[in-house]
């Protein structure tokens, strides 16, 4: 509320550090060969319906979208509303409910053949800047390297599978302790990061 009542001001919004927050990346498997088999308003549609259901459990969890650029979508806990206790097994929430939700989504409600989406997910937690950018369509952003290491998390990951980092699991077992458990994949070589 703070960054709108600054922009609708035409103020200058301070950048804020975010000390601990929980980040979230997706990314839909094969959305680029799906375009090539779906019209423009088809994609669109797909979008549509499966960032709607996304954004659902969103507005349930308390947490904030951030943004959606093409099939990928950024969340984050901690950050709009204070949850320093259970950010992280809010986020773990929200990652298992979307993975169910877009393998229940249908690609194409007319095309049984193309099949159900299939998201990869990437979790992470750390500290953030988050302000907003830029003259032309002004737009709250989040910048550190926590968020790229969700992102890379994401790449990591594999069809209808939550990928996160050992950081996120370990705040998860201590905010979730009953909650499901995390099986390590060993250790991985990651773009970018050492």
């Amino acid at each position: 509320q703070k960054v709108a009542r600054a922009l609708r001001a035409g103020e200058t919004v301070q950048p804020e550090r975010y000390e601990c927050v929980s980040i979230f990346f997706s990314d839909v498997v094969g959305y680029t060969d799906l375009c090539g088999q779906l019209q423009p308003g088809e994609v669109m549609d797909l979008v549509h319906r499966l960032y709607s259901r996304f954004d659902d459990l969103i507005r349930e969890l308390r947490l904030f979208k951030v943004e959606t650029v093409g099939d990928a979508y950024l969340a984050v806990g901690n950050l709009r509303w204070p949850q320093p206790g259970d950010h992280a097994r809010l986020m773990a929430q929200f990652a298992l409910a979307a993975v169910r939700a877009a393998s229940s989504l249908p690609v194409h409600p007319d095309r049984p053949e193309l099949g159900t989406v299939h998201v990869r997910v990437g979790l992470h937690c750390g500290p953030v800047v988050g302000s907003v950018v830029g003259t032309l369509n002004r737009r709250f952003c989040l910048f550190g390297d926590a968020v790229n290491t969700a992102a890379r998390m994401e790449h990591n990951s594999e069809a209808d599978r939550i990928n996160c980092s050992a950081a996120f699991a370990a705040l998860l077992r201590e905010q979730w302790p009953e909650g499901p458990c995390a099986v390590s994949r060993g250790v991985r070589q990651v773009k970018g990061k050492g």
